[in-house]
């Protein structure tokens, strides 16, 4: 209802044609001063849009169901009866997620991160294997749970008996960062990209504080068998180079529409990015049990070329892997795939 607008538009995934992209519709204006646009009949999927009324990006007032992505306000709906269903939350057993402190003594701070524990973890006394879940840049420990719809993933694989229950730590990539804005001592800061230390190697080196706090909190076995390690965008960026920082530590590597094509920051020269030839054969020779990579066919040319050098790397020197091309590009709605493709080949 905007009957004084000059101009409105809705932007979004509102097209099952064309889900994977953002893309702008105009609305038309209504004797009544409703503006409207109806959608095609839409697949089952989980959506994202907002309004622009007169040159100002605003969300919808009649739609109180809205995510933050970095900087964006957005709201969101879900349609079932398909691959959504496992993104909705569904009469099953449910895990637990808390936002956890720990001390960061690689980075002079406690740092906050999330952790997923799977149904039933608090009245057992088993012990659990660990998804390391990152995500992009911009992104924060909150992304995963929100976007990626990753607890409620994770509660339906497992209630249907897809997933091993295991534990998920969604870290905050920005080592500069407390928690995700407006959670840490630095109060409501604006959400901005590319943070210092982002993807400088600080991450990757620092990682150990994240592992050392969760194998002394929860009931993990401290084996390579038992852990995992998947990101999207930046966050496989930080996947495939701390799996060569620690070559023989994760049995499990996941890559979602990874940054291969990022130079780091500053061509900073971290030992982490150095040697990568080397530890790469290491990490073939230590031996894994499963290497997965996804990408969008559509995604950023400098990504998607960057990924393909890498695999060229690894088919050099004969390592194994598993690729799959998906539809469109650089979006939730092939990470949540793909985290959902991921979490059923971990720890069988």
């Amino acid at each position: 209802m905007a009957p004084n607008a000059k101009e409105v538009s809705a932007s979004g995934s509102l097209d099952g044609e064309h889900a994977f992209a953002n893309i702008t519709y105009e609305m038309q204006k209504g004797d009544s001063g409703v503006w409207t646009f109806t959608t095609p009949v839409l697949p089952s999927e989980f959506y994202r849009y907002h309004f622009t009324v007169d040159g100002v990006r605003t969300v919808d007032p009649a739609n109180a169901h809205a995510i933050r992505d970095v900087g964006n306000i957005s709201n969101v709906f879900l349609i079932g009866g398909g691959k959504a269903d496992l993104y909705k939350v569904n009469d099953v057993p449910h895990g637990t997620v808390a936002y956890r402190w720990y001390n960061s003594p690689g980075n002079g701070m406690m740092r906050r991160l999330s952790v997923y524990t799977p149904p039933g973890y608090e009245n057992s006394t088993a012990k659990f294997p660990v998804l390391y879940l990152f995500h992009g840049v911009g992104g924060d420990e909150e992304a995963w749970l929100g976007s990626g719809r990753a607890s409620e993933i994770m509660d339906n694989l497992i209630a249907q008996g897809k997933a091993e229950p295991m534990i998920v730590v969604m870290t905050n990539g920005n080592v500069s960062q407390e928690a995700a804005p407006g959670e840490g001592i630095q109060g409501f800061v604006k959400p901005t990209f590319m943070l210092p230390h982002t993807m400088d190697g600080k991450f990757e080196e620092t990682f150990i504080d994240v592992m050392k706090f969760i194998e002394s909190n929860y009931r993990t076995p401290a084996t390579k068998e038992s852990r995992a390690i998947a990101g999207l965008s930046m966050g496989g960026f930080h996947t495939a180079n701390i799996s060569l920082y620690y070559p023989n530590t994760f049995d499990y590597v996941g890559l979602f529409s990874s940054a291969l094509g990022v130079r780091p920051m500053n061509n900073n020269p971290s030992p982490v990015y150095q040697n990568q030839d080397e530890k790469l054969k290491q990490q073939m020779e230590n031996g894994y049990k499963l290497y997965w990579m996804g990408m969008g066919v559509d995604d950023m040319p400098m990504i998607y070329n960057g990924n393909k050098n890498f695999r060229e790397k690894m088919d050099s020197i004969g390592m194994k892997y598993e690729y799959v091309e998906s539809k469109g590009g650089h979006t939730w709605n092939n990470w949540r795939d793909y985290l959902s493709i991921f979490a059923q080949r971990l720890f069988k």
